[in-house]
């Protein structure tokens, strides 16, 4: 669509109805992002907390406010909060909904400065607006009334060979966040664990929640001694760990909003007791990511194997372009934005390698 001629997006019928019932009026603020990623004003970061993608709570919100009898003003079911003061409590979870009720998220994804790790390593950060802009447009054209929010996706820490893990400089990091973050853009940090537990991992991202644009990620193939030769694995009980992490950090720092946490997974083995695997963490929105290169019916096949831990109901889909390195895998043919969107569950995060 074009975006700037069209007027500013509303949510989706069964949103405004709900807001109707819930008495949010013209002081309900909610940060639309077009298909460029400008945001329609200067944008304040607040993560959101996503309660219930189906409106479960919401719709509890707007039945309670139907029953009330004693003429007080129905509870409003907000979009933003703004951060809380240093010496106040984390705002209430039941009054934020999800950034995804509304909006996509695209990423690009890929190493700065490395050519051969992902499309973001092939462009300087003075080039990739363009590039970003390009692909958000056929997402935005593709996905109706709902937004689209651009996404750097940076390989953080690097697997090496024997599992060591090279970690990308902080000054690099930080370009990328200010550049995303002036407009209005995410940035996932994805570590790779490589020989190392997910707790160091963990601890090794967690200060980079103070930019409120950014969130985290960690992929399991990498968590080996052996990179390119075995995939690797974590465990349920790692990741409940690692949200119980990442919840914990933001609470004793004071970062209001809600965060994701990306898992990615291609193979069974890579979630070891994938089915205790929680995402009922207040602060932490955990998204689970099918990797993996080959051509539709196989990414189509891989998707459906993780379509079945409903225990982790959001989903993310990751499509590879073609390399710039002689014999590495790829999607052929690549999926349209219309294929991406009709996977079952449909994604909120997508991805290109």
């Amino acid at each position: 669509m074009n975006t700037t001629e069209a007027p500013r997006r509303v949510a989706i019928a069964a949103c405004l109805s709900l807001f109707c019932v819930l008495g949010v009026g013209a002081q309900s603020v909610s940060p639309k992002v077009d298909g460029i990623g400008k945001a329609d004003y200067p944008h304040s970061f607040n993560p959101l907390f996503p309660r219930a993608l189906s409106f479960a709570v919401a719709s509890e919100l707007a039945a309670a406010s139907a029953s009330q009898s004693d003429g007080s003003a129905p509870p409003a079911l907000v979009t933003v909060e703004p951060a809380p003061a240093p010496d106040s409590p984390i705002p209430d979870p039941d009054r934020l909904q999800s950034v995804l009720l509304n909006n996509d998220v695209f990423a690009l994804y890929g190493k700065p400065g490395a050519r051969t790790m992902g499309i973001l390593g092939q462009y300087s950060l003075e080039a990739i607006g363009p590039v970003m802009d390009d692909f958000v447009r056929r997402y935005d054209a593709a996905n109706g009334q709902r937004g689209i929010i651009p996404s750097f996706y940076i390989i953080y820490g690097t697997c090496w060979p024997e599992g060591e893990i090279g970690i990308l400089q902080d000054r690099v990091v930080k370009e990328y966040i200010e550049y995303a973050a002036e407009r209005g853009w995410y940035v996932y940090l994805d570590h790779q664990i490589g020989k190392y537990s997910v707790e160091s991992a963990m601890q090794k991202l967690l200060p980079w929640l103070k930019y409120p644009n950014v969130h985290l990620a960690l992929d399991p193939e990498w968590r080996t001694t052996k990179p390119m030769q075995e995939i690797g694995s974590v465990t349920a009980e790692e990741l409940n760990r690692a949200q119980t992490m990442m919840q914990d950090y933001l609470v004793e720092h004071r970062l209001g909003g809600r965060r994701m946490l990306v898992v990615h997974q291609f193979k069974p083995k890579m979630i070891l007791n994938r089915d205790a695997v929680r995402s009922d963490f207040e602060l932490v929105q955990l998204i689970h990511c099918a990797d993996g290169f080959g051509s539709p019916t196989l990414k189509r096949s891989t998707y459906a194997l993780n379509a079945e831990a409903k225990n982790i109901p959001l989903k993310s889909f990751k499509l590879f372009l073609k390399p710039t390195i002689e014999g590495a895998g790829w999607d052929q043919p690549l999926m349209s934005p219309e294929d991406v969107f009709a996977l079952e569950p449909r994604p909120y995060l997508i991805m290109y390698q």
